[in-house]
C-alpha cells in the first residue's frame, strides 16, 4: 500500500484518555488491507482496539455504516465520523467531526478552493484542536450517563438522550432570524442551518422582534443586516453555527463578520 497518512494532532492522547471510558472500534469504508495498516498506525500495540477493525466488506448495507456488526446495545454507542450521510440510520448516535485536510489532495477531493494546512506550513492546535475538543464533549456525556445520583440500573439509559441534551446547551438562549441565506421560496425549517441551530438549543424565527439575539446572513446589505446593527444585535456569518456544532460550544461571533456585497 503506498499512501502518505498524516496523525492529527493530540491523537496519541485522545486515544489513551477515550479507551479509559470506551470499548473503541476502527470503522471504515475502505478495504480491509487500509483498516488494518490505520490500526497499526493508530494503536502499534493493540491496547486500543484488539481486533475491532470493521471494513467495507464487513458492512451489510450497500454504501452505508451500520451498528449491527458492532457489538452492544445502540442506546450505549457514540460514533466519532466527519461524514454524516453514511449514518442514515444512526444519526442520533453521531458526533460529527470537522475533517482533517492536512494535505492539498485532501482539499481538493473535496472541492475546497483553499490552501491546506500543510501549504500553510501550520496544523491544528493540540490543546484546542478537533479531538481535545471532542474529548472533552465524550467526557461530559460519560459522566452524565454514568451519573451516580441515577441508580446502578442502566437498562433504561439511552446516550442518545445524553447527547441530545448537551447539544442543546450550546446555543440555548439564542434566538437567530436568518437573512439571503436559503434559496427563495425554500421552507426555511428545512434547512439544514434552521435543523442544526434548534438541535444546538437556539430557537429560529423568520421575523424580527426585540427578542432575536442573532441575525446570521450572508450580506451586510439586507435589511435584516441592518436592523441588526442598528439595534446591536449580533451579525454573524452561517460559519458561527457551522463552527458551534463542530467544537460544541458558542463561538466568539467577532469571528465571524458578515460583508456587504458588491453588487448592493
Amino acid at each position: 500500500m503506498h499512501m502518505l497518512t498524516k496523525l492529527r494532532p493530540y491523537v496519541h492522547t485522545f486515544l489513551k484518555e477515550a479507551s479509559k471510558m470506551f470499548e473503541m472500534y476502527i470503522y471504515t469504508m475502505g478495504e480491509r488491507s487500509y483498516a488494518l495498516e490505520m490500526a497499526k498506525l493508530l494503536d502499534p500495540e493493540r491496547v486500543y482496539f484488539s481486533s475491532r477493525v470493521i471494513s467495507q466488506a464487513d458492512c451489510t448495507q450497500r454504501h452505508q455504516k451500520g451498528l449491527d456488526v458492532v457489538l452492544g446495545q445502540e442506546s450505549a454507542v457514540l460514533i466519532l465520523d466527519d461524514t454524516e450521510s453514511v449514518w442514515q440510520k444512526h444519526k442520533d448516535n453521531l458526533i460529527l467531526m470537522e475533517r482533517y485536510h492536512f494535505f492539498a489532495s485532501s482539499c481538493r477531493q473535496f472541492g475546497f478552493n483553499c490552501k491546506s494546512l500543510s501549504e500553510l506550513k501550520s496544523d491544528e492546535s493540540e490543546p484546542d484542536g478537533a479531538l481535545a475538543t471532542v474529548l472533552k464533549v465524550l467526557q461530559r456525556i460519560h459522566s452524565m450517563f454514568f451519573d451516580p445520583e441515577l441508580g446502578d440500573d442502566f437498562s433504561g439509559r439511552d446516550v442518545r438522550q445524553v447527547v441530545k441534551r448537551v447539544r442543546k446547551e450550546v446555543l440555548k438562549g439564542c434566538k437567530i432570524v436568518f437573512s439571503r441565506v436559503f434559496p427563495t421560496r425554500f421552507q426555511a425549517e428545512n434547512h439544514h442551518l434552521w435543523r442544526m441551530a434548534e438541535q444546538l438549543g437556539a430557537t429560529c424565527a423568520t421575523e424580527l422582534d426585540p427578542s432575536v439575539t442573532h441575525v446570521v446572513s450572508t450580506d451586510a446589505g439586507t435589511e435584516k443586516s441592518r436592523w441588526a446593527l442598528q439595534e446591536k444585535k449580533f451579525l454573524v456569518h452561517p460559519g458561527w453555527i457551522e463552527a458551534a456544532n463542530y467544537f460544541w460550544q458558542k463561538q466568539p461571533e467577532e469571528n465571524f463578520p458578515v460583508n456587504q456585497k458588491k453588487n448592493q
